[in-house]
């Protein structure tokens, strides 16, 4: 039986579903395949994302191809209630709900494990973090496991090289059409909504400083300079930097950085990106964004210790006042701002995203005989096969080789 918050937020959240899918053909085709299909037919699937529209379609969509779903939040504070009701209303089971607190966020994963998976989708890893430490009787039943994020695939790989990887997992957010997109234009834009929509303020005119230019960062300082912000990139791998730096954008040290900022958004996946020393030295009235996944870049205890006064400025905004009534605001409780705050990516991007996990779901529930316990990468026809579709939709075309130039290509490939 689900857990939700109310069933009575369905029909509001069945309004946003139906809005998100007239707006994702790519999904719209795979569903219509997988209804006649059935690619899951008989086998269970547990999705640990993000519980709003764009993933409740997904879900659905699953569902369509024959499996049984269970669907938990992968954050606390980024399920929407009316989604989730929504979810359950529809006959999938939901267990969901924005504001948990850590014990429940982890009791709701595990009531969402109870249907004991066949193939489950990880956003952030703790799925796989559950099943590995406290429901290891579930990985007799596991074909394989698909991860979304780019911290999850650090954990992933880290847990591969100690040895200690339980199931077969695919790195689905390394597949092209998932973080050349998503990462960069997903997260650059609704990132940007997510903070514009809680503040209210303006972005021309003011400092940006992004921490990590992975492509995440990427699409954040992007967008921050097509708003009109001046953009400083801070890094710790050299080649990024450079990169950030012949892209036109300052490079420096946090350390330096912290006192120019107007605006700091982290997204590296790493802890203490901000702490102490940089709060001591940053400007009255700066705004603190987290668009990595765990809520650990800004630093929660160091921003407490060094405030005196802490309230609440308005929705999504805690503003701490430091000694010298300087007024340091956090946004989403230094949770994914564009989850925390917002909607998240838009419905056509996502489209391709979901698009790749879909496909590559169907992957593993085909070929899953053959997987080991490491991490796979997507299958590069998955990419082309997305990638055709998504032109498909947008009435753009491309050239194709000619057989000479095959033939003078293949020739290259083995001189």
């Amino acid at each position: 039986m689900s857990e939700i918050r109310s069933a009575s937020l369905a029909p509001f959240g069945e309004k946003k579903i139906e809005w998100v899918s007239r707006n994702m053909p790519l999904l719209n085709s795979i569903k219509r395949d997988f209804e006649h299909d059935k690619p899951f037919d008989t086998m269970r699937v547990t999705v640990c994302i993000h519980v709003e529209a764009k993933t409740a379609y997904m879900a659905r969509i699953l569902a369509a191809g024959g499996a049984k779903v269970a669907v938990t939040g992968c954050n606390p504070l980024s399920t929407q209630d009316d989604v989730a009701a929504a979810l359950a209303d529809g006959g999938i089971e939901t267990f969901a709900m924005h504001g948990v607190n850590s014990c429940d966020y982890t009791r709701l994963l595990d009531r969402a494990l109870d249907i004991r998976p066949n193939l489950f989708i990880d956003d952030g890893g703790d799925l796989l973090d559950v099943i590995s430490v406290g429901r290891r009787d579930l990985i007799s039943d596991i074909i394989a496991g698909t991860e979304e994020t780019t911290t999850g695939i650090l954990r992933l790989r880290a847990r591969e090289a100690e040895g200690g990887l339980s199931v077969p997992m695919i790195a689905v957010n390394d597949a092209d059409c998932k973080h050349l997109f998503d990462n960069r234009y997903g997260t650059g834009q609704s990132v940007w909504n997510g903070i514009n929509s809680a503040t209210n303020l303006i972005v021309a005119g003011k400092t940006a400083v992004i921490a990590g230019y992975g492509w995440c960062g990427k699409g954040c300082a992007m967008r921050a300079k097509g708003l009109g912000a001046r953009v400083i990139v801070c890094e710790v791998n050299a080649v990024r930097a450079l990169e950030a730096y012949m892209d036109g954008f300052e490079v420096m040290s946090m350390d330096l950085a912290c006192a120019i900022g107007d605006i700091f958004i982290t997204v590296t996946g790493c802890e203490d990106v901000i702490v102490k020393r940089h709060f001591e030295k940053m400007k009255d009235g700066v705004i603190l964004a987290n668009a990595g996944h765990f809520d650990v870049e800004i630093s929660k205890p160091d921003l407490e210790a060094a405030s005196v006064e802490h309230y609440q400025s308005r929705e999504h905004i805690e503003t701490y006042v430091t000694s010298d009534k300087r007024r340091l605001n956090l946004l989403a409780q230094g949770r994914l701002v564009n989850l925390a705050a917002g909607d998240g990516h838009g419905a056509e991007i996502m489209d391709m995203s979901f698009a790749v996990q879909l496909l590559t779901l169907r992957y593993a529930a085909e070929n899953g005989a053959k997987l080991e316990k490491k991490v796979y990468n997507v299958p590069k026809e998955i990419d082309r096969a997305v990638a055709e579709m998504k032109l498909n939709t947008m009435g753009v075309t491309i050239d194709e080789l000619t057989e000479k130039q095959r033939k003078y290509l293949a020739v290259l490939s083995v001189v």
